[in-house]
């Protein structure tokens, strides 16, 4: 593995953390595909393609997170995914005219404001915010319901059903892939993972493999025949905000209760219990609130975003290390996985392996601004990757319109 000065690029901080999950998730499940893969690459592989630059206070790629100094002397980290999510703008300032506001005018308005009032106002109007001093809400893994177990002879496939979009979800869904599951990817018609057209190359490679399946499922029929397709599967990627897949007549919970040997893997931002249920949370925010921010500001002086979104890989590799060490155990488990928590405590556990590294490594990012994220191998073109809908017949028993 290259992580010298041919890189073009320091190592993203925590790659060694990722590295130690995709071990033990290799020796778990005896995959020699997965026992070729190193933590840097999948960390990186976005960054890499895409030519990314290290951007300090504003996130790499099409920089749609900025980080900003509050009132009371920390920071605040503020994500604007869609034109739509300017129009919480004034309701987030208590100003007018925000929804039209330049990046210096939102920065000096920041400015004005305590970092924990602007985070209960951002999340209580659903946009993806963060502190750079607050403290994850929620633990990084827990079991929110169990079930009845399911024996399965040996050499047998599991399969799994991804309803995730972007990177941390399909990441799961691709690691198991990998592993020698069957992965069957699920997208809305109307609304499809919008990395398939934004992100084409990142697609491909969470992607490649796994059959597609066009499905809404605010249509009764649609939703029916994925909750059939579910009662079939072995695990199930999803990565909604609970009362979302409620409104949607998907009940997760009475699914591990009635499936046995079910594997229901939650990724959320911030939790899916109590009050941080309801945040929205995307990769460069939940590194924020995971501490990464301010760990670069400690071993730095200069604040900034860690990586490209890495609280999406570290929790992609987390979820699937879970799915596959509860589906092995055979009984049925819904498993809630934290973004936010899970940045956490990756870094205090790479803190806790070897400080030194990991604050080198720091340094070495927070000086390096300007420069393009290190260049690791791609790792595109093992398998075909589906057209959406290819596989709808095939997995629902008809086609399906949506």
């Amino acid at each position: 593995m290259q992580t010298d000065e041919a890189l073009r690029g320091p190592p993203i901080p925590l790659w060694r953390w990722a590295d130690r999950q995709l071990r033990e998730l290799a020796d778990l499940t005896g995959s020699e595909r997965i026992a070729t893969l190193d933590g840097l690459t999948i960390v990186g592989e976005r960054g890499s393609a895409r030519d990314f630059e290290i951007r300090g206070r504003r996130s790499a790629g099409v920089g749609g997170s900025y980080l900003n100094p509050t009132r009371d002397g920390s920071w605040f980290a503020l994500t604007i995914m869609r034109e739509e999510d300017r129009a919480y703008l004034p309701a987030l300032f208590g100003k007018e005219g925000m929804e039209s506001a330049s990046e210096q005018e939102m920065a000096e308005e920041i400015a004005l404001h305590d970092s924990m009032d602007l985070l209960a106002k951002g999340r209580a109007l659903g946009l993806p915010v963060a502190c750079s001093d607050e403290v994850p809400a929620s633990p990084p893994v827990e079991v929110l319901a169990r079930g009845s177990r399911r024996e399965r002879p040996q050499g047998y496939r599991p399969l799994v059903v991804d309803i995730s979009a972007i990177w941390a979800g399909p990441l799961c869904g691709h690691l198991l892939w990998l592993a020698g599951a069957d992965v069957v990817k699920v997208e809305n018609p109307r609304r499809p993972d919008m990395i398939r057209s934004s992100d084409p190359q990142t697609f491909a490679i969470v992607n490649q493999g796994k059959h597609c399946v066009a499905a809404d499922l605010t249509d009764p029929l649609a939703r029916d025949r994925v909750v059939a397709l579910i009662r079939r599967a072995d695990i199930v990627i999803e990565a909604s905000r609970p009362r979302a897949l409620r409104h949607l007549g998907v009940d997760a919970d009475a699914l591990v209760s009635e499936v046995p040997g079910l594997v229901w893997l939650s990724i959320t931002g911030h939790g899916a219990t109590g009050d941080a249920a309801n945040w929205v949370g995307v990769g460069n925010d939940c590194a924020v609130a995971g501490g990464l921010a301010r760990a670069l500001a400690d071993a730095t002086g200069e604040i900034g975003y860690v990586g490209d979104a890495l609280a999406d890989p570290l929790t992609g590799i987390t979820a699937a290390l879970e799915g596959w060490r509860a589906y092995a155990i055979g009984g049925a488990a819904r498993v809630g996985l934290s973004m936010s928590a899970i940045a956490a405590k990756a870094l205090a556990e790479e803190r806790a392996f070897d400080r030194q590294a990991i604050e080198a490594e720091l340094r070495a990012w927070g000086s390096a601004v300007g420069q393009l994220f290190p260049k690791v191998p791609h790792r595109g073109g093992m398998a075909p990757v589906r057209d959406l809908g290819a596989d709808t017949e095939k997995w629902l028993g008809q086609k399906i319109d949506c």
